[in-house]
Parts: structure tokens; C-alpha cells; sequence
């Protein structure tokens, strides 16, 4: 089964529930998300490895450690996965970047396929999936079916909010791919949303709702 691991630190907690308001602004709601992002970050690539790296300070040489952004890919499902996208590269500016397009028909609440970018030698890349909501977790065992046929070293899936549902789409079709995220909520409503939720985060994102 896959691992949850729940992102509870108080910012992270206090920030969601700012950005839960109906009332929260365009503006407000892609900054918090951002905000949010970047402090899932440092939970998300706690175990990235490092290499140990020379460097001069003003009194002496000594070893540290670094990691090689370049071996870290980030790939979002857009278009909502974009807000987390760009938390994300606030951390690790290196980082390589990959594009999965996937649409939910609103009849079937399956995901369609429209575009996919990924960066060269995902074989030797350790692979973070970004998308804000892991709702029914169609759009989400897709694109993970899509990214497993490159063959990259390790996958992990990030969202913001995900409910039973989704969670268990996940773990069934991918039971080696942890979830991480900020919040577990009760369950899905009748049109596939996550309730209690934050309604539509792509609407809320981009000011389309």
C-alpha cells in the first residue's frame, strides 16, 4: 500500500485553512498556495540525496553537503499543478521540470490525455508529481501510468488535499508511489469533489471560476 504522509506543521495547517475561504482572493489564493508549497518541500525531500561538496568559508575549507537538482524532476499535472509547481522550484530552483496535460471528461469523471513533456533520462531522475487535489485520483493514476513507462528511479505524488477515495484509487493502481499532502478530508460529493474541500483549485488558481 502507499505511504500517506501527512504534512501537518502548524504553518502548513494555519495557511490551508486561509486558503479554505470561499471569499479568499485570486491573489491571495495562488500566494498562500505558493506559500504552502514550498513548506510541503522540505517534508517532501527529506530523504533527497546529497553529496558531499567542498567549500572556502571566510576562515577555513570544510565539507558540506549538496544535492543535485539536476537529478530531481518535478512534474505537473496541469493545469492546477502549476500553483504547487512553483512553490516547489522556490526551494529547489534546479530542479528539472515536466508538463502532463489531462483533462476530467464530466460525464465519465475520467482522465483524458492532451500534452506530455518530460525532461531527457527520467531513467536516472527521482520524480515529484504535483497536483493540488488528489479528488478521485483518475487524473492521478494516469499520469503516474504515463511517467512509470520512462522509467525513473522513484516516483512520489504531492497534493494539497485528498479524501478516502482518492487515496485508495492510488494505492491500488500504485501501492509504491507515496502520497504526500496537506490534509485528509471526509469524502467526495456527488460531482466528484473533494468535501469539505476548496471547491475547483484550477478556477481558484487562474480567477475562471
Amino acid at each position: 500500500m502507499s505511504e500517506v504522509h501527512l504534512v501537518d506543521h502548524p504553518l502548513v495547517a494555519h495557511k490551508l485553512t486561509l486558503l479554505r475561504r470561499k471569499d479568499a482572493s485570486t491573489h491571495s489564493f495562488r500566494q498562500l498556495l505558493h506559500e504552502i508549497s514550498a513548506l510541503m518541500a522540505y517534508e517532501v525531500l527529506r530523504d533527497i540525496p546529497t553529496q558531499d561538496f567542498e567549500v572556502e568559508t571566510p576562515l577555513e575549507t570544510t565539507v558540506g553537503q549538496v544535492i543535485d537538482g539536476k537529478k530531481l524532476v518535478f512534474v505537473s499535472i496541469l493545469r492546477a499543478g502549476t500553483g504547487i509547481l512553483d512553490g516547489m522550484l522556490a526551494v529547489v530552483p534546479g530542479a528539472r521540470v515536466g508538463h502532463i496535460g489531462l483533462y476530467r471528461d464530466p460525464k465519465t469523471l475520467v482522465a483524458v490525455e492532451y500534452y506530455f513533456k518530460m525532461p531527457a533520462d527520467l531513467e536516472e531522475r527521482d520524480v515529484v508529481v504535483v497536483d493540488p487535489m488528489l479528488a478521485t485520483g483518475h487524473s492521478a493514476v494516469a499520469a503516474v501510468d504515463r511517467i512509470k513507462e520512462c522509467g525513473p528511479k522513484s516516483i512520489k505524488f504531492v497534493c494539497l488535499l485528498t479524501c478516502p477515495e482518492g487515496i485508495a484509487a492510488m494505492q491500488e493502481a500504485h501501492p509504491d508511489v507515496p502520497i504526500y499532502t496537506a490534509a485528509v478530508d471526509r469524502q467526495l460529493d456527488e460531482h466528484g469533489y473533494i468535501v469539505p474541500g476548496l471547491g475547483d483549485a484550477g478556477d481558484r488558481i487562474f480567477g475562471t471560476k
